[in-house]
């Protein structure tokens, strides 16, 4: 016989307070529910369910963004994505390294082969470099994610789109505030206000990030801000002015380290060759950044038409010490020596406009898509030496003066027809993207550098919906895409020592089939098989004295599959589940580097940087109401770090986390607490890689156990 529970008079207040607190949490709870078919607009451009378009995409909620987050990373959220590989490098100098498909894994720094939007924005700039440093998660409502033929509608360097779209200002204004802290000194602060007034909404943020760093001489310190304005001219437009403004101050650069070092003390830094003692803190290693721009949107509604027209512009300020070897910058001048330091000022603009059209056309709807982009961007770039004398990590001598310009222009169209259980789409965007380098160090041996080189493509896209009945979807779709050399792969070649204008673009053809259904009223799956077959892959040529060359190398195939499961097993227990699979490999033999480095890379080989096998999960339970707690699994299979698969390749590793997220309601006001537990058994692997480092410093290592606490609070009139 089971003893019978007597409340005492403390557990009976406690209990009516803790009721009193969590009953506006809860009638929230019951009101909400599992968002199985989210609109999105990337893919279509149009406003479409996910759920009838014949890509693979993944919309991340602001909850899925933000709970039990600090809100830093957008490797955060998008490690639930299925396709998608985002590593925190732990290095705030070099940015995420973000894939989608094998797409964007050879990046050193920085995202490229994945196309960034924020706000319809964008986030890459005309040669497909981007920054997801730039996407302000504190004022996050939805990321999309595509994957797939669809990404070719986006034009050069589009492997995958990641598109950020920020809140709308309510009604109610609120002001909130937070803060988080957790291991390794590090802490967040931030502070938004939102609100209408006299027909003008705005959102309002700023934010500090500081951390010293996991590893040794990692440092960094973040200070972002955004702000947007919103108005209504009149009742079929918009108007949206938003701006976006992120600082990074002497971020330190731990850089890779090699196995050993790796396996001796992940936290250091490596401690180099007698060619380059102490590669890190001998040159004092470090990044610095100012990066503003602003943009305006304007959006008018003609009957079921709509009008987009937008424009932007930006400046970007970057200076880096590196850990070029003194003795390599003692040679003669040319760009294969243009000193260890990189200094530019970048200026850019763009301009999109689009019109979609909605009609009746042969017994069905008709969605037609009619647009343009624009992009451009100038640097003033230097180059100095990294010492002056025998002290290193200082500005010296100048030994790199040009002028970059990067101009792409992009005419698209693209069109939907549904009809009863089917629904085709068809698109077309020409690309055309102009590099021009005018060089103004022309000093010594150092001759005339200028040069300019022109790309043109025209990308295709076919897709098919059916419905096979009104619970499952299933669909198919193909595309060709392609992808130019970024500036940065430009600046050196492996045997001229000028400008590599000779890169070709890689062209790829996608395939893609796949199945969308709702199981139940809780529950939504997605498949998708994949095929990408590229020619003309760009792959690295030679690494020496810290710099990077690249070259065309043969066929490459990308075959793979990618699961997501969502579902609400009850009210108060939910899942998620994403599993990816991707066979990425060289098609044919070529070979790289020259003279005694001249090595053979055989068909077959894995192309480095990309994991064969991908999983995430995790399982919430709202323990009572407002009151949450998660448990979350991630794998990944290992990674190899070069062209070859010589070299010991990132072992895999499987982690658990855990999260907590509460929230209280109190009259006006709104408090919320979250504390997290990231690699619960303290695993020590490697979180990402260098591919192709000439120095064999591949492995950037990953925390060991780790926590993070925050807290918040919001008032709202």
């Amino acid at each position: 016989m089971q003893p019978r529970f007597t409340p005492t008079p403390l557990y009976a207040a406690l209990a009516a307070a803790l009721t009193a607190a969590y009953a506006p949490a809860y009638a929230a709870d019951k009101a909400s529910s599992l968002t199985l078919n989210p609109v999105v607009v990337t893919g279509s451009r149009a406003e479409a369910a996910s759920f009838d378009i014949p890509a693979a995409i993944d919309v991340l909620d602001r909850e899925q963004i933000t709970a039990g987050q600090p809100r830093v990373n957008a490797s955060e959220a998008l490690i639930a994505v299925p396709g998608v590989v985002a590593n925190n490098r732990q290095n705030y100098a070099q940015d995420l390294q973000i894939s989608t498909r094998g797409f964007g894994a050879r990046s050193a720094f920085g995202v490229r082969g994945v196309k960034l939007i924020a706000d319809g924005i964008p986030a890459s700039m005309a040669d497909g470099q981007g920054q997801a440093a730039t996407f302000n998660l504190d004022v996050a409502e939805r990321m999309e994610v595509l994957r797939g033929p669809y990404s070719a509608i986006y034009g050069n360097h589009s492997g995958g789109v990641i598109q950020l779209f920020t809140r709308e200002p309510e009604a109610r204004p609120s002001v909130e505030g937070g803060f988080a802290a957790g291991s390794y000194g590090t802490t967040k602060a931030d502070v938004t206000a939102q609100g209408k007034m006299e027909g003008l909404g705005y959102v309002l943020n700023a934010s500090r990030f500081s951390t010293d760093g996991y590893r040794d001489h990692s440092a960094a310190t973040r200070e972002q801000a955004f702000a947007k304005i919103t108005g209504k001219p009149d009742e079929d437009s918009k108007l949206t002015f938003t701006v976006n403004g992120l600082w990074q101050h002497n971020t330190q650069d731990p850089l890779g380290v090699t196995w050993a070092s790796f396996k001796n003390n992940p936290r250091a830094v490596d401690p180099g060759s007698a060619f380059n003692p102490y590669p890190a803190n001998g040159y004092n290693t470090r990044k610095s950044i100012d990066h503003l721009q602003g943009g305006v949107a304007y959006e008018r509604k003609f009957g079921s038409d709509l009008l987009q027209v937008s424009a932007y512009a930006g400046q970007r300020s970057v200076i880096q010490y590196q850990a070029i070897p003194r003795s390599t910058q003692l040679l003669p001048a040319n760009p294969q020596n243009s000193g260890g330091i990189i200094d530019f000022d970048r200026n850019f603009h763009g301009l999109g406009a689009r019109y979609i059209a909605v009609r009746e056309a042969a017994g069905g709807k008709l969605t037609t898509t009619v647009g343009i982009d624009y992009d451009s961007s100038t640097d003033q770039r230097n180059g100095y030496e990294n010492y002056i004398g025998t002290t290193l990590g200082v500005k010296g001598q100048l030994r790199r003066k040009e002028t970059d310009t990067v101009e792409s222009l992009d005419p698209y169209v693209q069109a939907e027809w549904a009809r009863g259980d089917w629904a085709l789409t068809a698109g077309l965007r020409h690309s055309q993207v102009k590099f021009k380098v005018s060089d103004q160090y022309i000093v010594g041996t150092n001759g005339d550098d200028s040069g300019s080189r022109n790309y043109n493509q025209t990308t295709p896209i076919l897709g098919v919906v059916y419905k096979l009945n009104p619970a499952v979807n299933l669909y198919a779709s193909a595309a060709k895409g392609f992808e130019t050399p970024t500036l940065n792969e430009m600046f050196y070649s492996g045997s001229g020592g000028s400008f590599n204008f000779g890169l070709a673009p890689a062209k790829s053809r996608h395939y893609e089939v796949g199945a969308k259904a709702f199981i139940g009223n809780s529950s939504r799956l997605n498949l998708a098989f994949f095929q990408i077959t590229t020619d003309d892959e760009l792959v690295v040529d030679s690494a020496t004295g810290g710099r990077t060359s690249y070259k065309n190398a043969g066929k490459t195939l990308r075959q793979g599959v990618e699961l997501s499961f969502d579902t609400a097993w009850r009210r108060d227990l939910t899942s998620r589940l994403a599993v990816s699979h991707l066979r990425a490999i060289y098609d044919e033999s070529f070979t790289t580097g020259t003279g005694a480095s001249l090595k053979t890379v055989d068909g077959g080989n894995a192309i480095p940087g990309v994991p064969r096998t991908t999983v995430f999960g995790d399982l919430a339970w709202k323990l009572m109401p407002g009151l949450t707690t998660a448990v979350e699994g991630i794998y990944r299979s290992k990674v190899y770090v070069e062209d070859g698969n010589t070299a010991t390749p990132a072992q895999s590793y499987a982690l658990a986390n855990l999260r907590v997220t509460a929230e209280q309601r109190v009259g006006p006001w709104r408090f919320s607490e979250f504390a997290r537990i990231d690699n619960l058994f303290d695993r020590q692997y490697v979180g990402s890689v260098v591919v192709g480092d000439t120095n064999s410093r591949y492995y950037e290592p990953a925390p060991g156990r780790n926590s993070m606490v925050g807290v918040n609070a919001r008032y709202t009139w």
